[in-house]
């Protein structure tokens, strides 16, 4: 385990503009969980976001971790798929990005794709949409990505029900929910245009969480690097060293200083050490 103190730098986890709020054109159906021009990389990087998150979380990255083309996933019910109705289940929310991933990066072993190969970074829920859609991946004998990496979210067979349904909370309730948490910024929560926008989606991706059920199965063919924080209410340090079981590969854990959304406020270290778990292939 790597124990990192470095001071945090504030960064907003995501941005709300009409320019993103509107989809440009009519992305086909695949597309459009891809909202953003790759560019150049050895490796393909699918970045997930968190419950509420979206794709522009990760535009701030491209360019800036190695070898990775920063590819963020946009899921449906904001910024450029605002009229989509979000998912509410892991189920069909994994099985169409996996839809989206294979015509990619090939339905088979050894076809499509990056000659690099592809990698998937997931944040929180992200973290547990990444574990169930490379199990769909495998299930339908998809090509294995080089590298999972997972920060702020528990080894999923260590998930614990919710105490409290976070998807019927009242929207104030919400709000004071998310102003604790941080990684949002104050002038989104306090504008009731962008509430509108920002609690269907946040409602529906908790209602995911809160209906996921861990069923056992092997471990992962993929080495997995996990990222952790000190002060992190919702994923504590041992709860994510739990996803060494998750692996028949290399496993590797590092420490942040700082709560749920530390890898986000300190961009740079993260960037190194997913360009150190990259390298690596």
């Amino acid at each position: 385990m790597t124990v990192t103190t470095t001071a945090t730098t504030v960064t907003a986890a995501a941005t709300v503009t009409a320019a993103t709020a509107t989809a440009a054109g009519c992305p086909g159906e695949l597309d459009k969980w891809f909202p953003f021009q790759v560019p150049e990389g050895d490796v393909r990087l699918y970045c997930l976001p968190h419950a509420g998150g979206s794709a522009s979380t990760y535009r701030a990255w491209t360019g800036r971790a190695g070898r990775a083309a920063i590819c963020p996933v946009q899921p449906a019910g904001r910024e450029t798929r605002l009229r989509d109705t979000p998912h509410r289940l892991m189920e069909p929310l994994v099985a169409e990005l996996a839809d989206a991933i294979l015509a990619r990066e090939g339905g088979g072993r050894s076809g499509g794709g990056s000659k690099a190969g592809y990698a998937v970074y997931g944040h929180s829920l992200g973290a547990l949409v990444g574990f169930e859609l490379l199990r769909e991946i495998r299930r339908r004998g998809g090509p294995d990505p080089v590298h999972f990496i997972v920060s702020g979210c528990s080894a999923p067979q260590l998930s614990s029900a919710e105490s409290v349904r976070v998807s019927e909370l009242s929207d104030a309730e919400i709000v004071e929910l998310l102003r604790g948490l941080g990684g949002t910024p104050g002038w989104m929560l306090a504008d009731p245009t962008v509430l509108r926008m920002i609690l269907p989606p946040f409602r529906a991706d908790f209602s995911i969480k809160e209906n996921y059920r861990y069923a056992p199965q092997p471990p992962l063919d993929v080495p997995i690097t996990a990222l952790a924080a000190t002060h992190d209410p919702r994923a504590d340090v041992q709860s994510v060293s739990g996803w060494r079981d998750q692996t028949t590969r290399r496993f590797e854990q590092h420490l942040f200083t700082g709560g749920h959304f530390a890898v986000l406020e300190q961009p740079n270290l993260t960037h190194a050490y997913i360009r150190a778990a990259l390298d690596r292939h």
